[in-house]
């Protein structure tokens, strides 16, 4: 069936308003339930069906709805750049996909230059308030909060960082007037948009807590109940807030009137409040922090260092396994997996240690990833059989310091945009409001980030402090993995995946697929997943034959649906594009 959704789109130069026809297209015969692709896109479509990568010669978008990679894609399409691209995808994911990102939560991006050539990666992280507490997450006995008994309401949230990430991005790379970032977003939320069988489906999913709040219960659950696939979705408050913005510029929502109802909201939700003020909103800033590259067969892996353990523990895991002629065993070899497992086990432990807010902690880095150390650690994999228990390791220090295990749980959630423009700049930003629908506090038509809860909710252990205790103005250690792989400093592959904690597990094996197995991008994302975090290996149901041999060779194994999001460009003679069949993103360039 053919339907026309009339985009109202409004460009730089002024008030005026233009309609544009976007034909939205499902398969003949197909029901609301199935995902509605902007007409243009469908050659992206069927690349993505037919597990093939899309190849483009000037410029590319991978993100995770086709409405976003649309309104990315106009942007590029007109000379903008992949900043300029990857503000209008974001506005448009916010509206959505609410459940994964927004104006209320936080990202990393890592940005190669085209021109200079320079890698530089932007924090955006969400902020502790000033007023915050390292018990907040803490009942009156001194114990740990049940989770979802932290996550809903004020208590969980965090100063958002997605706004000022996105100023700061086009501030430095931008070319496209401000305001005309906002056209698609603000015109698909006046009119509507078909609500996606995945954001349905999580919908009826949270609906105990969504319905907690009355804004967020009327919004996703009209009536009682949770909205349907095809359902049109309209947020007239988001378009107002977005007008705001592309008009006042994000200043607007650190300060004035939005400031004061986003504290409002926060700390007046019911019987869980929070202590967010709108001093912590004035005083929240973007920070630029060195690039984390770590070598891999000739490529240089750049991402982002902490308070993010991406680049961290993904250069970890590639850097134990380099020793090691992978590209011999293949994809399908029980003893490659072994080896990907159990260095991805080591390094998860120290990461649980020894990853926090570097301007808080001292992160011992160079230890971690230093050639001795990491030859150290990677003689542990020289067996036959799973490691019968691991342990974090003793990186040298610049600091003397004592650690305990963090005691922080992260959920999956979140999205990613890859994109490559046509000035030889690439772009890879992980986004997130953290578990999906954040806290389930809306205000402005976008939900507020539960952030904080991806702290440790106990301080100590054992008497030794945790490094990714909650503290005022401190960043939550996060797992997003935003990744630009270069070549003698040429950008080569760009990736990244939502995922909690896994997101890890998925950058580094689909960096393994490419660079090691030689798949292409769309066949190293889907890929069959096996992710071993802290023991047990997670393995999806594709992956089904590898199940006896790891468990002869001692691992636990839990098979189970594993929903990365993962978005990938390679860089050759042409580009090339890999979006993750198991979400609704899609790859497209021209």
């Amino acid at each position: 069936m053919r339907g026309l959704v009339l985009i109202l789109s409004i460009f730089a130069g002024g008030a005026a308003l233009a309609q544009q026809a976007a034909d939205t297209v499902a398969p003949e015969g197909a029901g609301a339930g199935v995902l509605q692709v902007p007409a243009r896109l469908l050659s992206a479509q069927a690349a993505k069906d037919a597990g093939q990568p899309v190849e483009a010669q000037n410029w590319m978008i991978a993100a995770a709805h086709p409405l976003a990679v649309d309104a990315g894609a106009r942007v590029l399409r007109e000379g903008g750049t992949a900043a300029d691209a990857m503000i209008a995808t974001q506005l448009v994911l916010g509206l959505v996909e609410p459940q994964s990102s927004g104006l209320g939560g936080g990202a990393f991006l890592v940005w190669h230059d085209g021109a200079s050539g320079a890698i530089t990666t932007l924090d955006g992280r969400e902020t502790a308030p000033l007023a915050a507490t390292p018990t907040l997450f803490q009942d009156a006995n001194g114990q740990p909060l049940a989770f979802f008994d932290a996550v809903v309401g004020g208590r969980s949230v965090g100063t958002p960082g997605t706004p000022a990430l996105l100023a700061e991005a086009h501030a430095r790379w931008g070319r496209t007037a401000w305001a005309g970032l906002f056209s698609e977003a603000i015109a698909l939320a006046e009119t509507g948009f078909p609500v996606s069988p995945r954001l349905a489906g999580l919908i009826a999913e949270d609906a105990d807590r969504l319905k907690i709040f009355k804004d967020t219960r009327e919004y996703f659950l009209p009536g009682g109940a949770p909205l349907a696939p095809g359902h049109i979705l309209r947020n007239s408050d988001y378009a107002d807030t977005l007008r705001l913005l592309a008009d006042k510029g994000v200043s607007a929502f650190y300060a004035g009137e939005m400031a004061l109802d986003i504290a409002e909201r926060v700390q007046r939700s019911g019987g869980n409040p929070g202590v967010l003020s709108p001093l912590d909103l004035a005083i929240y800033r973007v920070k630029e922090r060195p690039a984390l590259c770590t070598p891999y067969r000739g490529y240089e892996v750049c991402g982002m260092g902490p308070p993010s353990s991406g680049a961290s523990t993904v250069g970890q895991i590639l850097g134990l396994l380099e020793p090691f002629d992978l590209s011999s065993l293949g994809p399908q070899s029980p003893e490659a997996w072994r080896l990907i497992g159990d260095a991805s086990r080591l390094a998860f432990a120290d990461r649980g240690r020894y990853l926090a807010d570097n301007d808080f902690v001292a992160v011992p880095l160079k230890g971690l990833l230093s050639p001795d150390y990491l030859k150290q650690r990677s003689d542990l994999l020289r067996g036959d059989d799973a490691l019968p228990e691991v342990t974090p390791g003793r990186p040298d220090f610049d600091h003397a310091y004592l650690w305990a295990d963090d005691q922080s749980l992260e959920l999956p959630s979140t999205s990613h945009i890859s994109i490559v423009d046509g000035y030889g700049n690439a772009l890879s930003m992980t986004t997130t409001i953290e578990n999906g629908f954040g806290s389930r506090l809306m205000v402005g038509g976008f939900l507020l980030n539960n952030e904080l809860t991806d702290f440790s909710f106990a301080t100590h252990d054992a008497g030794l402090p945790i490094a990714n205790a909650l503290a005022p103005g401190k960043r939550p250690r996060s797992s997003m993995a935003p990744t630009i792989l270069r070549r003698d400093g040429v950008p080569v592959l760009v990736l990244g995946s939502p995922g909690g904690s896994s997101i890890i597990g998925y950058v580094a094996k689909t960096i393994i697929a490419w660079v090691d197995w030689g798949l292409d991008v769309q066949e190293a994302v889907s890929l069959p997943h096996l992710v071993n975090r802290f023991g047990p290996y997670d393995i999806e149901p594709g992956a089904r034959a590898l199940v006896p041999p790891l468990t002869e060779m001692g691992f636990e194994i839990r098979e189970t649906a594993l929903t990365s999001g993962l978005h990938v460009i390679a860089i050759g003679a042409e580009l090339a594009g890999g979006a993750d069949p198991r979400r609704e993103g899609l790859a497209f360039g021209e």
